[in-house]
């Protein structure tokens, strides 16, 4: 794991592979933290208020009593050694410390009249001290399970449970978050990072933050990438203006020089959804289908429904191919804390077609690289193991082919490459940073796909939430593993220095 960005205390990791020097950003459009954190007292959507909240005016005799017990059982807590309130330095915050109310940990099980429907299928739930975690679906199950598990935690199945260390869920909901306890358990995901990880979320992200940037003198600071230089040229089609514009531009295009597009939804993956324009008929029969839908929305009487946002984005016509075969690469941002932030950068792999690439197949397999899409490919499992890369290999592929022929420096994938792919994930990361929710414990592991041209221009298509985490190749049984695990160290780890720090 290799440090992306300054953390607001430099330390050592035991057990990370290499270490780059931290990549040296001023963040010259920061949001005002401490204003930002004002509303932190708010308390959020299934939260319960504390008795400072209150206000006694109009209160029902019943209420005051509740109200009482609870303050008496606060106080009890308090005397039990639990600390209520915890100091908490925000990162990039010109140093102002926040005050952060911390709802104080109630060891024991909470008291839900149901079960989770999983528990009767795994008998009695583990009671006692724990440690506890709790694992919601099945992506990546087996890696923390055995993490968990090796260091004497128990598996629990009751999502309700409030006595849980760690809680790792595939999907978010409010319920999720209403009892977690800041600055004392974990919980994998940020809450709103769809701001990061949908494609019309990162999109508007960016643009606000070049919009910003664009008033601001950045002096001697890091020049900041333009979205033209990393992103392709890219149109919201939820957006009336935008997507008129689009087929306006293509309009005045020569019939034999149409680019060619690819639509995507918004919000799903693994391919799911997306489809080229190629021609003038395609464009045609997209904008006729844009236009019924958004006539039949209008016309329906109660409560229309909001269709699924999509992008259209310039298809990369002329990819850099390894054996003849198009390929991305999957790299990982580590938000490890949001209190101070501390994100990191981890390799990835890469990800080839089962088929020589034609730009003009109508079949998606030869255009889409994740393994959903090649799964369905006849010869995928044949060719299971040829379809994901190591960077070492992809390294290795490029100095043999390319070093001499393109004049590209010597191991350009695990330097210059690896380089542009931080600054490109470090920009996307301040774009997004004053909007995050930012609570001590919550974490993520965020899938970033990059794309690399003919002329070895870096792209970058997409950033997930909830990255495939399967193992059902040699590769990635090498890397996905070894990034989970590196990953929960350093969630503990950032946990315990923050709060060291406080």
């Amino acid at each position: 794991m290799e440090c992306c960005l300054a953390p607001a205390c430099r330390v050592r990791y035991t057990g990370m592979e290499k270490k780059l020097d931290e990549v040296e950003l001023r963040e010259d459009v920061e949001e005002n933290h401490c204003k930002e954190n004002q509303t932190r007292n708010t308390p959020r959507h299934g939260e319960r208020l504390s008795p400072d909240h209150g206000d006694m005016q109009g209160v029902k005799p019943q209420d005051r009593r509740d109200q009482k017990q609870r303050e008496e059982k606060q106080t009890l807590e308090e005397k039990e050694g639990f600390s209520h309130q915890q100091q908490i330095r925000a990162a990039g915050s010109g140093g102002c410390v926040v005050k952060k109310s911390i709802r104080s940990s109630v060891k024991g099980v909470s008291n839900h009249s149901s079960q989770d429907k999983d528990t009767g299928r795994h008998g009695d739930e583990p009671r006692g001290h724990g440690p506890f975690y709790y694992f919601g679906g099945t992506n990546g199950a087996e890696i923390v399970s055995s993490y968990c598990e090796s260091r004497g935690w128990k598996r629990i199945y009751n999502k309700n449970r409030e006595d849980f260390k760690i809680k790792w869920c595939e999907t978010k909901s409010p319920a999720v978050y209403c009892n977690f306890r800041e600055g004392e358990q974990l919980i994998f995901q940020i809450p709103n990072n769809k701001v990061l990880t949908t494609k019309i979320g990162l999109l508007s992200s960016l643009r606000e933050y070049e919009r910003v940037c664009s008033k601001v003198n950045h002096g001697r600071g890091l020049r900041r990438l333009k979205m033209e230089e990393f992103i392709p040229t890219t149109f919201r089609m939820d957006v009336r203006a935008e997507r008129d514009a689009f087929f306006v531009q293509q309009e005045g295009v020569k019939n034999k020089e149409t680019p060619m597009w690819i639509c995507k939804p918004t919000g799903l993956n693994q391919g799911r959804g997306i489809f080229l324009l190629r021609s003038r008929e395609d464009l045609a029969a997209f904008k006729l289908k844009l236009l019924q839908r958004e006539e039949s929305q209008a016309n329906r009487k109660v409560h229309p429904c909001k269709p699924q946002g999509r992008i259209v984005q310039h298809y990369i016509h002329s990819p850099l191919l390894l054996q003849g075969k198009k390929f991305d690469i999957r790299s990982y941002l580590l938000i490890a804390c949001t209190t101070p932030f501390m994100v990191f950068f981890r390799h990835g792999y890469a990800r080839l077609t089962c088929d020589l690439y034609d730009p003009n197949s109508s079949n998606l397999t030869a255009h889409l690289t994740n393994q959903y899409m090649q799964k369905k490919n006849p010869l995928y499992s044949e060719l299971k193991e040829d379809t994901v890369w190591s960077m070492e290999n992809f390294n290795t592929y490029v100095n043999d082919r390319f070093s001499v022929a393109k004049g590209l420096p010597r191991d350009w994938v695990l330097g210059p490459f690896t380089r542009r792919m931080q600054r490109i994930m470090t920009q996307c990361f301040f774009a997004v940073k004053s909007k995050l929710d930012r609570r001590l414990g919550v974490f993520d592991l965020i899938g970033c796909d990059f794309m690399v041209d003919e002329d070895f221009k870096v792209w970058l298509l997409e950033m997930n939430c909830n990255p495939a985490l399967h193992t059902n190749c040699v590769v990635l049984r090498e890397v996905i593993p070894s990034t989970v695990v590196e990953s929960l160290e350093l969630f503990g780890n950032t946990l315990m220095l923050a709060e060291r720090g406080n």
